[in-house]
């Protein structure tokens, strides 16, 4: 006797698509409007995703997506996504509505809104790049949605951090965020050739500063990271202009050269009525790869007398190891590359202790990947 063919119900097919979001505005692709037609012929069913750049770098991940939800539906026995691109004039308006609807990033932590942390240096070379990384990292671990502008336009490294060698979409006048390890990235460097130096100054850079912060679109993010330059010039007080109710936190090393000249910062943004409220000490101690002993090779005590000089929480001290010098040249940050290693721990720990507003979860596409064995 033959069995019977169960019919796929299409209303079935779009409920389950509802739940499937474009991964780098953020927002279910119903809701964009980015939904075509869904049709089926004797259980093969196929539907249409309308593409916002023709050249979209994840469409893999889209096409994987939707696969995945319809394939486990009654009478599917297989799944086609076919990609067709938006007109230029429906994603002009797309992008409008976009940017109408964006959540300011300027709210603090008890109105609900995004909570912004600017992370500061007196110097280069005290692993602030790779401490706001981690951070990040942390905190989408954690279920936060969570954002990075590289700000330090003379020596970005966020792209190499996180391993992204792709420029963002660009919709309409509007960038999104790539995406990368569950965390929105918006860097100087995709947009210029990987040895190019940037020698913007003055008017140039606060303009495109300015542009990092309005023309990106963050979404309803619970945290902002800014990896600021280091030392007191003009990018950090435009942002500073720009994003007032930001959060400073202070990364220095043990040594007194780099607290010292790290309480230069926490005097300037005093001076701006920004306080610095948190201090991380980079480097504090090596950690032998083959039997674990610490070695304070810079010293000690430089993280706990800048933030006596700051009136701030000392949050951490965060150890130098092999995992995390691999983990920066590997483009994986090491809380997700090499979570045990005691870098990726201590930076853990500081982002558990980090305040975040937190968004309900309510449809929201979370931070998680396949990891295969």
């Amino acid at each position: 006797m033959t069995k019977r063919r169960v019919a796929v119900d299409l209303d079935r097919v779009r409920d389950v698509l509802a739940t499937v979001h474009d991964p780098e505005i953020g927002r279910p692709l119903a809701e964009l409007g980015m939904l075509g037609e869904i049709s089926d012929h004797r259980g093969r069913v196929r539907v249409d995703v309308r593409l916002t750049t023709e050249d979209c770098p994840l469409a893999g991940e889209i096409r994987h997506a939707v696969t995945t939800v319809v394939a486990g539906l009654d009478g599917v026995r297989s799944v086609e996504v076919a990609f067709i691109s938006i007109p230029p004039r429906e994603r002009a308006e797309l992008a409008e509505r976009i940017r109408r609807e964006a959540p300011p990033l300027t709210g603090g932590l008890g109105s609900g809104g995004t909570r912004v942390y600017g992370v500061v240096s007196g110097k280069g070379g005290v692993g602030k790049s790779t401490v706001t990384a981690n951070l990040a990292v942390a905190l989408a671990a954690q279920g936060r949605r969570v954002g990075v502008l590289d700000a330090d336009v003379w020596g970005y490294s966020m792209p190499q951090l996180f391993g992204v060698r792709r420029n963002p979409v660009v919709l309409g006048e509007l960038m999104l965020p790539v995406p990368a390890h569950g965390v929105g990235l918006m860097s100087i460097g995709f947009f210029v050739a990987e040895e190019q130096p940037v020698v913007w100054r003055g008017p140039m850079l606060h303009k495109a500063l300015h542009q990092f912060v309005t023309d990106t679109y963050w979404g309803a993010l619970d945290a902002l990271l800014i990896d600021m330059p280091p030392g007191t010039g003009d990018a950090t007080l435009s942002l500073l202009e720009f994003l007032p109710d930001t959060t400073l936190l202070a990364v220095t090393t043990p040594q007194t050269t780099a607290r010292l000249v790290a309480a230069r910062v926490a005097r300037m943004a005093a001076e701006n009525g920004v306080g610095i409220s948190g201090v991380i000490e980079n480097m504090s101690s090596a950690v032998c790869a083959h039997c674990g002993d610490r070695t304070s090779i810079f010293g000690s005590g430089g993280g706990a007398l800048l933030a006596e000089e700051a009136g701030a929480p000392l949050l951490g001290q965060v150890p130098l190891d092999v995992e995390l010098r691999e983990a920066g040249d590997e483009g994986i940050p090491v809380v997700a590359g090499a979570p045990d290693s005691a870098s990726a721990r201590e930076l853990t720990r500081i982002a558990q202790s980090l305040p975040t507003p937190m968004r309900s979860l309510a449809g929201r596409a979370l931070p998680l990947s396949v990891v295969s064995s």
